[in-house]
């Protein structure tokens, strides 16, 4: 696959960008348009090296601090004790639909406020090629999306196409593959259109009943079923074709999402472990116990060793 890329950004180490007070038709149209000198090769830091190594070693330490130092109030975070036992609901088979898109979006917002450029192309600009039938402010490719914008934008396809959890993160490998094979940085003037490309992508490779793009059509009634074909066309053009997405890089963005959700107070939803949760969580560790125990009955019966070669009988050769 040859994606080194993460979809992690540490927030403590983002550069401080100036606040700024965008026009008031601007917002409007950021609400209306929701969804109806280095040669070195381009590369995207993991957010471990991004962090200050203060920040790298007091999370390390996290456990530690929590039980040497007294909080001053109630503790926001839910621990799990003798006699109650705290779990999500999100794994990396069955991830959260929720919080896999929060922790998404944000990884999206933190690319767009830490890019060190603008570069980009005429089909992803939304200039050029719009979303909807309202005028592009002068100004939209000056302001920076915040991190709920693009939370609905993103929530509303995924809730319109009814796509799964598992399926935005496969958007996100997409997003980021895109970004390093076609050295683009991702800003306010195409992070829709790219955002709307990968997931265009995953949705057909990831799930089994795909959306059609006159479908997203129907959802951005403004955008035109030839404008669909040739975004897809260009995205599959600048990944070279490369949609592969092995389980291990699959995982290990599950994961980097959730340390970002942590380090940014996104917590997973945490229920007290029942009668009800456990019996499930055996069920399913029964079904996959003897799932392996098939396939290394399985894996027997092909190999055989010296030691079954014993009792193996043979038939005389005719001779004719």
């Amino acid at each position: 696959m040859g994606n080194t890329v993460s979809c992690c950004v540490s927030p403590e180490s983002s550069p401080k960008l100036p606040s700024r007070q965008p026009a008031e038709r601007l917002e409007e149209f950021l609400t209306s348009t929701e969804v109806s000198d280095d040669n070195s090769a381009p590369y995207l830091q993991h957010i471990s090296d991004r962090e200050v190594p203060d920040v790298r070693d007091r999370r390390k330490s996290n456990h530690s601090n929590h039980i040497s130092h007294v909080s001053p109030g109630p503790l926001s975070k839910k621990y799990s004790s003798c006699s109650t036992i705290f779990i999500d609901d999100s794994t990396v088979s069955q991830p959260n639909l929720k919080s896999a898109i929060k922790c998404v979006t944000l990884a999206i917002y933190y690319h767009i406020k830490n890019r060190d450029s603008d570069r980009s192309l005429d089909i992803f600009d939304e200039k050029l090629h719009p979303l909807s039938r309202e005028a592009v402010p002068d100004e939209y490719d000056c302001m920076d999306p915040e991190h709920k914008i693009i939370y609905r934008f993103v929530r509303t396809l995924f809730s319109a196409a009814q796509l799964t959890a598992e399926c935005a993160i496969v958007t996100l490998v997409y997003l980021e593959r895109l970004l390093t094979y076609a050295e683009l940085d991702i800003c306010p003037s195409n992070w829709k259109r790219i955002v709307l490309g990968a997931i265009l992508l995953s949705s057909k490779v990831w799930d089994d009943q795909a959306v059609w793009n006159v479908d997203y059509c129907q959802i951005l009634r403004d955008i035109t079923v030839e404008d669909m074909n040739e975004m897809e066309r260009h995205f599959l053009e600048l990944l070279q074709f490369n949609i592969n997405v092995p389980a291990s890089v699959y995982a290990k963005y599950y994961f980097d999402l959730r340390q970002l959700a942590d380090d940014n107070k996104l917590s997973f939803p945490l229920e007290p472990l029942n009668n009800q949760r456990a019996h499930k969580l055996e069920a399913i560790s029964r079904l996959c116990e003897d799932k392996y125990k098939d396939l290394s009955r399985a894996a027997m019966r092909r190999s055989l060793s010296a030691d079954n070669l014993i009792g193996i009988r043979r038939s005389n050769a005719v001779l004719s």
